[in-house]
């Protein structure tokens, strides 16, 4: 399966992914909880103070319906996914005038080009759902200024069996992209990023939820 197949598939499973999680929970209830959920994100990174900063340009990038763009009500964000025109017509839970600060483009990493330059970039759990990393990387970096924070959260692979074992077989649908915690740290750093901290969220057998924060040198 070529990888603009599987991404299109992967990109169908996600918008069903979605609906099925959020089937029984409502829009009130589920967004207090997400907001509440970013808020403690960033306090357990470090980056608590980035709520109060005033006017800061910031990408949140792979955004989904509910992305860190909630919290960040203070600064000026670009949230950017390909399926926000589905979440904004079939998610009841994502409306695009509730962020009256937030500019947002449907569009994917791949393909997001801009002359701003941002203060920080989030890119939370979404960087192993795109078609092609390199690329994807190469453009959030390149829309950064110089010493931005580069946020970036993904699920890793612990076992080296496992992660040849679901490439070969292709065995994620919604992951096109299965890694270690060293070679997404080594995407990084070959594109620029010097790594300041590396944080474990959540402990699971076949992947560990990772947070990398960096600056762009």
């Amino acid at each position: 399966m070529s990888n603009s197949l599987r991404w299109q598939i992967a990109q169908k499973v996600e918008l069903q992914w979605w609906k099925n999680y959020l089937r029984k929970k409502t829009p009130t209830d589920y967004l207090a909880w997400k907001k509440n959920y970013w808020r403690e994100l960033l306090k357990k990174i470090g980056f608590r103070d980035i709520l109060d900063k005033k006017n800061n340009a910031i990408l949140d990038a792979g955004c989904g319906p509910a992305g860190i763009f909630m919290v960040l009500e203070n600064a000026k964000v670009t949230a950017i996914d390909p399926l926000l025109k589905q979440y904004e017509t079939e998610l009841s839970h994502f409306s695009l005038e509730k962020y009256p600060n937030v500019t947002f483009q449907n569009i994917g990493l791949e393909s997001y080009k801009t002359n701003e330059k941002f203060d920080a970039i989030f890119c939370l759990n979404a960087i192993n759902h795109v078609s092609d990393i390199n690329l994807s990387f190469d453009n959030l970096i390149a829309a950064a200024r110089k010493n931005a924070d580069i946020i970036v959260s993904i699920d890793v692979h612990n076992y080296s069996f496992f992660k040849h074992l679901f490439r070969l077989f292709q065995a994620d649908i919604l992951h096109p992209h299965q890694y270690d915690l060293a070679e997404y740290k080594h995407l990084l750093e070959q594109k620029g990023v010097k790594i300041q901290q590396t944080i474990l969220m959540k402990k699971a057998f076949f992947f560990n939820y990772y947070v990398l924060c960096g600056t762009k040198k």
